[in-house]
Parts: C-alpha cells; sequence; structure tokens
C-alpha cells in the first residue's frame, strides 16, 4: 500500500488535488443556484453536448477541453434560444441539444477511427492525469466563474428565488439567465477530468442537495456543499492512488454517502 503522506511530494498529485477541489467549489456553489432554480438535469444535458467537442478536439488534433467549452457553451445558448421562443419546454430542449452533441461526437469518433484511451479518460474521468495546461485550463475558468457570480450575487439570488418579481423590478431576467447558463457550461467542462463527463451532473448537484438538508442560511448552505464536494474530491484522489481504484467513482460514492448520512440524521435529529 502506497503511504499517503508522500504521494504529495509527487506534482501529479498535487495538481489532482488543486484541480479537484478548485473544479469541486466552483461546482458546489453553481450547483446550488442549479437545484434551487428546478433545473438539475442542464448538468447532464450540457455534460453530454461537451461530448461532442471533446471528439471535435480529439478529431482536430486541438486540447479538448477548449473545444467542449466552446460547444457546451453554444449548446446552452441554444436551449435557451428555444425555452425563450417556445420552440420546445426546457426538459425538451435539453434532449434535442442533447442529442445533437452526442450523435455529432459519435460521427467525428467513426470518422476518427473508433474510440481511444483519450476519450474514455474524457468520458469517466482522470484526475491524476491533470497536466499544468489543464490545471490552468480549470483555474482561469474558475476564477471567471467565481467574478461573475461575485458581481452579480444579488441578481442571481434575486432571479433563482423570484423570476417574475425581479423581473417587474428591473432586473434584466434574460441577459442573466444566459450568464447563468454559460457559467454551468463553463463549470461542467472544467469538471471533465475530475469525474468524466457519466459522473460530472453529480458533482454539480449532490454538494447542494446535501447541503440543503440542513436548513442553513443560503449563505452557509454554500459553505456546506463547497465542503461536501472538496472533501469527497480529496477522498476520491487519495483512494484512486492507494487503492487503484476509478477516482471518479470513489467522489461520486463519497458524495451519496454524505447525501444519506445527512438524509438520515436529519430524520432522526
Amino acid at each position: 500500500m502506497t503511504d499517503p503522506i508522500s504521494l504529495l511530494g509527487y506534482r501529479f498529485f498535487q495538481y489532482a488535488l488543486l484541480g479537484g477541489s478548485v473544479a469541486a467549489l466552483v461546482c458546489a456553489l453553481i450547483g446550488l443556484f442549479v437545484i434551487l432554480r428546478k433545473e438539475s438535469m442542464i448538468g447532464d444535458g450540457v455534460a453530454h453536448i461537451s461530448f461532442g467537442g471533446i471528439a471535435l478536439g480529439l478529431f482536430l488534433g486541438v486540447n479538448p477541453l477548449l473545444t467542449a467549452l466552446v460547444v457546451a457553451i453554444l449548446g446552452v445558448l441554444a436551449i435557451g434560444y428555444m425555452r425563450r421562443h417556445g420552440l420546445a419546454q426546457s426538459d425538451s430542449a435539453i434532449a434535442v441539444m442533447l442529442a445533437v452533441g452526442f450523435s455529432t461526437g459519435l460521427i467525428l469518433i467513426s470518422l476518427a477511427g473508433g474510440f481511444n484511451v483519450d476519450l474514455f479518460s474524457f468520458l469517466f474521468g482522470s484526475i491524476l492525469t491533470i497536466s499544468t495546461f489543464d490545471l490552468t485550463v480549470i483555474a482561469g475558468l474558475s476564477l471567471v466563474s467565481l467574478i461573475v457570480v461575485g458581481v452579480f450575487y444579488k441578481e442571481l439570488l434575486s432571479i433563482t428565488f423570484d423570476e417574475e418579481a425581479s423581473r417587474l423590478m428591473g432586473v434584466p431576467v434574460g441577459l442573466l439567465s444566459n450568464i447563468f447558463n454559460v457559467l454551468v457550461a463553463v463549470t461542467i467542462v472544467l469538471s471533465i477530468k475530475v469525474v468524466g463527463m457519466i459522473l460530472v451532473a453529480a458533482l454539480l448537484v449532490l454538494p447542494g442537495l446535501t447541503a440543503l438538508q440542513l436548513g442553513m442560511s443560503f449563505r452557509d448552505s454554500v459553505l456546506a456543499a463547497i465542503l461536501f464536494g472538496v472533501v469527497s474530491v480529496v477522498v476520491g484522489v487519495f483512494a484512486s492512488a492507494i487503492f487503484n481504484v476509478a477516482a471518479s467513482g470513489v467522489i461520486v460514492f463519497t458524495l451519496v454517502a454524505f447525501f444519506l448520512g445527512v438524509a438520515a440524521w436529519r430524520r432522526i435529529a
């Protein structure tokens, strides 16, 4: 068994802890807004949309995270457009774009000659292979997300809890909804290396869902969600390196355990 303390001396392990913790922090913050807006499935939809972007990046020889970011943003803006113009309801719009993104990815994969190891690392996550460039992208996107949330914090809270009243008060609901949707797309992309496209919705939703079980204020719920997310990532990274198991699976399993534990505690207390 590998000594846990000695692992901290390896750069790949430091990158995994840092990149995963930063991604978990942003996921917990954005995910709490997503839950309260009753749009939890958008995370899964955007994750599948980004599959087309990752396949495009691998096909063109460009860093897949960058192409996934572009495709995810375009996809989430298209979802918002269909909602506003009555072309499809929320879940239907997500389903349409999910189908477009995933089918495009499959076509590109077939043109490239099939699946490869790189693609599977994006599907299921590969947190221990986070490179310096990946860490830079994750840190940069996270910083932008945190700045945007900080600048529009009150407005985002307003449209989250009462969109109609916000519109009557002159809050630019449409613009802020688009900004928030872009933040969701950014959050999904920066989390792909951590847990993969298949499980990224869990990292987005479970920390906030667990924190809301505690019945605290919104600010305290944000802090609790971040704590649940970061601790789960740390547990997953150590378990992956020590026991040679999939980090993404351990991360999500830990999140589920936190959720069930808190829910049970609330029923007993």
